[in-house]
């Protein structure tokens, strides 16, 4: 091995060194343990204490489809809100535009705990200041913490306020990158706004969006803050319990390892097998 490439790894080594002790390693033994009964004392190897349960655990299923109504319902919402708001940034007609952009990127830097308070007052019955605009048009108080349906809802509203700023950035870089030639071009032919951005603006976002998708897939796939602090731990009932709060539950609550670690590897793997399926519906024709 030449000096030079010897040099280089012998520079890697410290960040391989804790590369491997705190990423690699634990990704290994989780998978390792996710076999294991970790409810007896030692352990003992046991598929059917961990994986034979998960199949037939109606806590899993219920967890699963919230996640997946999140998923159906929130991911598209946000895409396609993001998209409007990253056009809206990029239009030369709104003025002072680097405010605008903070802003709309500003709710991810809001810290979680904070913004779940406020989302708790907004939304309370007694006196949030949401069901006090529905009322004042004669629509009768929602109580969003003790209904199901409400409580997804609102889990849904807050996932989008605090994640389609930060899609939209993300796309107006993309639109960015368009060259204004095209658009002008369109224009000289006559193709109206609407024309250029269906069939100009959109096919050339389309790897942005796509990107977008994905991260959204993997973010909701291991969603915990928003059903933990603001629907109170997957309230009501369950209602809004998610993989990830389950995950918790299992792991942290319970000290159930070998099941949380079977939890965690199958929300892994959906969230991997979700997002190799949007890639190849948005893969590029041959």
């Amino acid at each position: 091995m030449p000096f030079r490439t010897r040099s280089a790894y012998l520079f890697l080594a410290p960040y391989l060194l804790v590369f491997a002790t705190f990423w690699l390693w634990p990704i290994i033994n989780s998978f390792l343990i996710s076999f294991q009964n970790t409810r007896i004392n030692p352990w003992k190897y046991s598929f059917q204490a961990n994986w034979g349960r998960l199949f037939g655990d109606p806590a899993f299923y219920n967890a699963l489809y919230n996640t997946l109504i999140i998923l159906v319902i929130q991911v598209p919402v946000m895409i396609a809100l993001a998209t409007v708001m990253a056009v809206l940034l990029n239009s030369p007609l709104l003025k002072a535009r680097p405010l605008f952009r903070f802003a709309f990127f500003a709710p991810v830097v809001v810290g979680e705990v904070a913004y779940a308070a406020v989302f708790r007052l907004m939304f309370s019955i007694d006196f949030g200041i949401v069901n006090k605009l529905i009322g004042s048009v004669g629509i009768a108080p929602v109580s969003w913490f003790d209904n199901a349906n409400a409580a997804m809802a609102l889990v849904i509203i807050a996932v989008t306020w605090r994640w389609a700023g930060y899609n939209a950035i993300i796309i107006l870089a993309g639109l960015q990158s368009i060259p204004d030639d095209v658009y002008e071009a369109a224009t000289l032919d006559r193709v109206s706004k609407v024309q250029q951005f269906f069939h100009i603006t959109l096919p050339l976002l389309k790897p942005i969006i796509l990107f977008c998708v994905v991260l959204s897939v993997i973010g909701t796939m291991q969603l915990f803050t928003e059903p933990f602090l603001i629907t109170n731990r997957g309230g009501p009932g369950g209602g809004t319990e998610t993989l990830g709060l389950l995950l918790y539950r299992q792991g942290f609550t319970s000290l159930n390892f070998g099941y949380a670690s079977a939890i965690a590897y199958t929300i892994a793997a959906l969230a991997i097998a979700i997002s190799l399926f949007n890639l190849w519906v948005g893969r590029e024709p041959k």
